[in-house]
């Protein structure tokens, strides 16, 4: 398969995963609990009030009407409007989302500082203490969740030692704790599947006769096994980047931190239904848009996937 009629699958596969995603998220309102107009009118409301808000909002319309207005809607960059103030939910996700993507990117950066020269360097000294300590990190990231690791967080570093705000983002150092608190699973994973793969390469022939030659193990590391043992690293490293983007909720609301998913948890509290509509959707999209990046990223490392394809 060519590389363009390649990145034209993944595009065809991710314009229709986008469209099933979308429609789940508009039958969310049809779903769940509650009514949209009693949530804008109130319960004690009279019926002829109800009635014209339903057909303003285009609620009383057919369901599959209701569909191809909602499609056609985003197609034009419109996720409706809020409940309760009436605001474009497209401003309120442009406005809330780049505070989630700071808070992934800067986890993201963080883990890969401290997991990447762990991992490797668990590789080269397997059984030895570098690769005892990453087995620790790993137990404790896989193990303590973030609404415990935020609050313990906070309890040290912005409490006792006075060192960092303790939520909210009006100061540049506030992105500092929950970066730290979303990278400490990251971390353990991507260090653990660095070492996984590296340890794996290690044992092909071009190694061997790489060390055969007489290079220097580091370059053996960097230069060989490294590019070599990229790909399952950068497929581990999307998929978490996806998971950061729209799984950040709970860090974010330990941290008072005004991202997507702090947005979220106050539209469900309003029963804001377009609001939840736009951030679900809007994490969704990503999710999709990173794993075809991945597909992508790993058809460019790796060429035997052209050949196998």
């Amino acid at each position: 398969m060519s590389w363009l009629r390649f990145v034209g699958v993944r595009l065809a596969g991710a314009v229709v995963m986008a469209l099933c995603v979308s429609t789940l998220v508009f039958l969310l309102l049809h779903v769940i609990p509650g009514d949209a107009v009693e949530v804008m009118l109130g319960e004690h409301a009279a019926p002829a009030d109800r009635a014209a808000l339903r057909a303003r909002l285009g609620l009383d319309r057919p369901l599959g009407a209701q569909w191809l207005s909602f499609v056609h809607g985003l197609a034009q960059g419109d996720f409706g409007h809020s409940l309760v103030d009436g605001r474009p939910v497209a401003e309120l996700l442009a406005m809330h989302f780049p505070y989630t993507l700071g808070l992934a990117a800067s986890a993201l950066a963080l883990a890969c500082v401290v997991a990447l020269p762990l991992g490797i360097g668990a590789a080269r000294r397997r059984g030895g203490r570098l690769d005892r300590l990453l087995d620790a990190l790993t137990l404790i990231g896989l193990s303590v969740p973030s609404f415990v690791l935020g609050p313990l967080l906070i309890v040290v570093f912005a409490v006792g030692l006075r060192w960092l705000p303790v939520s909210g983002a009006d100061d540049a150092r506030s992105i500092v704790l929950p970066a730290v608190c979303l990278a400490l699973g990251l971390t353990a994973v991507l260090a653990r599947m660095t070492r996984a793969s590296l340890l794996e390469v290690a044992r092909e022939r071009y190694i061997l006769a790489a060390r055969a030659r007489g290079l220097t193990e580091w370059r053996i590391t960097l230069r060989h096994a490294g590019p070599n043992a990229a790909l399952p690293v950068v497929t581990v490293l999307g998929l978490q980047l996806g998971g950061l983007l729209g799984g950040a909720v709970v860090t974010e609301i330990v941290f008072a931190w005004p991202g997507l998913g702090q947005l979220a948890i106050e539209a469900i509290e309003r029963r804001d239904y377009p609001v939840v509509q736009g951030c679900v959707l809007l994490a969704s999209l990503c999710y999709i848009a990173i794993n075809v990046a991945v597909d992508l990223s790993a058809r460019a490392l790796d060429p035997r996937l052209e050949a196998s394809a």
